[in-house]
């Protein structure tokens, strides 16, 4: 078996992940694409958790923002977009052969199980993927939010932010040629230097319990397996 760099580790997917090029709605190829790498890690013997967005279906404050919709009501839509997302990866993940349960932090109680955190890290113990829906249960809280917090929950080693390009960058590299990528930044760093990859919420929680960031490029095959081993993939962001 490969030695790992990471055995627990929380894979953030936002809800775009699940849309391919058209950004609404659910892709098969894509979910097929994702549960291979997650497959993979099993395969290494990690012990992944994965925590799903729902942008593909609901954004809560979007939607408020446009409509009437009250914005707590917006964020619980949300919250029911991103079961729908973690069924059907877990559906697809077991037609790979791999055993798997979704942990919901909302009473879903005819599909799928409510997130207990003991109950979770058994579920890893026995080589299952977690797929964990819902984000915190709460609205105003972000997916990424909630990836740091069951990331911290679980005592994963490593977030693994997976995204569509290649890591952090100065700019957004697709309306900026000049825009610079970072191999490696502090907590402190992407902070000072208001990046908004990912929440700094989420950033300050990760520090506070010593777990790594990994923002990189899902759409590459094999990407996540690279990070599970150790190898330089991405941005890292860590003491």
């Amino acid at each position: 078996m490969a030695k790992l760099k990471y055995k627990r580790i929380l894979l953030k997917i936002s809800g775009e992940g699940f849309s391919g090029t058209g950004n609404f709605g659910l892709s098969g190829d894509e979910i097929e694409r994702i549960a291979a790498q997650i497959s993979e890690l099993i395969q290494l013997g990690a012990q992944p958790a994965v925590v799903v967005g729902g942008g593909n279906l609901v954004r809560g404050k979007s939607l408020s923002e446009k409509t009437s919709v009250h914005r707590v009501t917006a964020d619980q839509m949300g919250m029911l977009a991103t079961v729908i997302n973690a069924i059907a990866l877990q559906d697809i993940l077991e037609t790979q052969g791999t055993s798997t349960r979704v942990l919901s932090a909302i009473e879903v109680a005819s599909i799928c199980e409510p997130f207990i955190r003991r109950r979770a890290i058994r579920h890893l113990e026995k080589g299952r993927v977690i797929i964990l829906a819902a984000g915190t249960g709460n609205p105003f809280f972000t997916t990424d939010t909630c990836a740091a917090l069951r990331a911290s929950e679980i005592g994963a080693e490593v977030l693994i932010k997976a995204t569509k390009v290649d890591g952090v960058y100065s700019a957004d590299p697709i309306k900026d040629a000049q825009a610079k990528k970072y191999d490696r930044l502090s907590y402190r760093e992407f902070v000072h230097n208001n990046l908004q990859v990912m929440d700094h919420a989420a950033i300050s929680l990760c520090e506070q319990n010593h777990i790594d960031i990994l923002v990189c490029n899902l759409m590459k095959p094999g990407t996540v397996k690279r990070v599970a081993q150790g190898e330089e993939v991405g941005t890292l962001i860590s003491k």
